[in-house]
């Protein structure tokens, strides 16, 4: 039974992209709130772990996201801008994460749903998180 706790942060993301909620409600009610917006920035340092050789521009821009999305989930909580974190992406999004966060991270991850919710609407993350408890 996995409770979200409220100002929990919340990021749904997929290899493009991700949106960055709090949950404004209480483990009993979620309400998220999107606060922000997180998209590729420059490919100055690549992509995360090793790409195969064939790897197509797609994959290496998807797995570069997911290494900057990884860095910036670190910062946060070293800086201790959040407590509590739920991550929602595709399985390969967070399968190149996962080896990524920090073990602040790593201690503030209350849940992980592996699916693609990138571009649903609010309500549709919100039943996918109740159904967590």
């Amino acid at each position: 039974m996995t409770k979200i706790p409220a100002d929990s942060l919340i990021v749904v993301a997929d290899g493009a992209g991700a949106r960055v909620f709090r949950n404004e409600g209480n483990e009993h009610k979620i309400k998220l709130h999107q606060f922000d917006i997180l998209e590729l920035g420059e490919m100055i340092d690549g992509p995360a772990g090793s790409m195969p050789k064939d790897a197509s521009d797609q994959q290496i821009v998807e797995a570069t996201f997911a290494k900057q999305l990884a860095q910036v989930l670190n910062d946060g909580a070293l800086n201790h801008r959040y407590e509590r974190l739920v991550l929602i992406a595709d399985p390969t999004t967070l399968g190149r994460m996962r080896p990524l966060l920090h073990q602040e991270v790593q201690q503030r991850v209350v849940a992980e749903v592996a699916k693609t919710l990138t571009n649903s609407p609010v309500e549709d993350i919100q039943k996918t998180l109740q159904a967590l408890d």
